[in-house]
């Protein structure tokens, strides 16, 4: 099958719109959102670190919770996150002792339910699949200095014996030279994501190769690539996602490093970065969700933002969440990116992005918002509202992180 990719490209900011802010993080909602909207905050500014986390986001804009995973787990780094079909989340953080925890977490309760530690460094991506029994790991850092070989891998993890069950090592392929991408020693894959599309088939991308890869896990053989050495598809993607035009036809999306004008929704495209920060552009995204209304919630690195955007260029919800956003969901759905391609929503040509709220262009918005998250602790009176819990029952649970 040929592979195309299709997806979009969002650059430019205009006016100030939506309505005044409930808080100090929301930006323009021009619509509310279709359901709560779970943010993971990685933690680092130009000052130093700070303290990595998940944000729960209502429809326009509220703050439901704040869960400091720094705080319960040693998160040094906050990474991706996944909704399941109970409403809980699954997490991937990289914690002190250069370790990795994934764990589901009950919004409802503030708890984790399940929790696993791998002895493997600042892994960006890990996924349930075969329904929770197993794990699947992007092994980003795993060099072996006994041997001098980077054994930088995928595995799966059997929950129920403690154990792997099944690896994909990157040197064990011949098309990837040890010269290719970073440092040998260290990321020298950065395999920053995967996703189970089908049973025993694996989209992985190692962004330091520039490529997109299906693996099929019987065969360990590359079904599909996308992704080539000069960088003229894809240079530097992050979190690439799979889907299928109405007539069948795959396709890989993804944000890239490649700069380009304006938002852009041609029928091959990608997402493209323009470096440096800038009220007028985006900076550093890291993650594109195609909604099932044809939208696409972009996770605008840089700009400490997470915005949803229609096919024609218009900012229509935005949330701010200093600092370094890596990963946004909406819970509603839990294939993250499925909704429709863009050859299927007929969306062609470029277009300006108007009515962004442009608080990343203030140090002191953005100081203000993240003094708010910061303070937060569990449950608020927000969420409580919004789900219709009494004051009294959710109070007790309002202490937990």
């Amino acid at each position: 099958m040929a592979v195309a990719l299709a997806c979009c490209l969002w650059l430019s900011t205009g006016a100030v719109a939506g309505p005044v802010a409930k808080n100090p993080c929301v930006g323009t909602v021009e619509r509310p959102a279709d359901g709560v909207t779970v943010l993971s905050v990685q933690g680092y500014n130009e000052s130093g670190k700070q303290p990595a986390m998940l944000v729960g986001v209502g429809p326009t804009g509220e703050i439901l919770w704040v869960h400091h995973n720094a705080e319960r787990f040693g998160a040094v780094w906050s990474y991706d996150v996944d909704p399941m079909a109970n409403g809980n989340v699954f997490v991937t953080a990289a914690v002190r002792g250069g370790k990795t925890v994934v764990y589901e977490f009950d919004p409802r309760t503030q708890e984790a339910v399940r929790s696993v530690e791998f002895d493997i460094a600042d892994t960006h991506d890990a996924d349930l699949i075969d329904g929770g029994s197993e794990i699947l790991v992007a092994n980003m850092r795993n060099y072996n200095e006994t041997v001098g070989e980077n054994d930088a891998r995928i595995f799966v993890y059997n929950r129920t014996r403690d154990e792997i069950v099944w690896q994909w090592q990157f040197h064990e392929q011949t098309d990837f030279e040890k010269e290719r991408g970073a440092d040998y020693t260290k990321a020298w894959t950065h395999v920053n994501d995967l996703d189970e599309i089908a049973p025993g088939r694996y989209l992985v991308s190692p962004r330091n190769f520039d490529q997109a890869l299906l693996v099929n896990r019987s065969t360990k053989e590359i079904e599909m690539r996308l992704g080539s050495d000069d960088y003229d598809v894809l240079n530097r993607q992050h979190n690439p996602d799979y889907l299928e035009s109405r007539n069948g036809t795959p396709r890989f999306w993804s944000p890239t490093a490649t700069t380009t004008g304006s938002w852009s929704t041609p029928r091959r495209a990608r997402i493209g970065v323009k470096r440096g920060r800038s009220e007028q552009t985006l900076d550093w995204p890291r993650d594109a969700d195609r909604l099932p209304s044809g939208n696409t919630l972009v996770t605008d690195t840089k700009n400490e933002r997470v915005a949803e955007v229609i096919p024609e260029g218009t900012l229509v919800w935005e949330f701010y969440a200093p600092w370094l956003p890596y990963d946004a969901a909406r819970l509603t759905h839990v294939e993250e990116s499925a909704g429709p391609t863009m050859r299927d929503e007929n969306a062609t040509g470029l277009h300006e992005i108007t009515d962004s709220a442009g608080l990343h262009a203030d140090d002191g918005d953005l100081a203000a918002c993240h003094a708010t998250l910061r303070e937060a602790r569990g449950l608020t009176d927000a969420r409580r509202a919004f789900y219709g819990e009494e004051t009294e029952d959710a109070g007790a649970r309002n202490s937990t992180g």
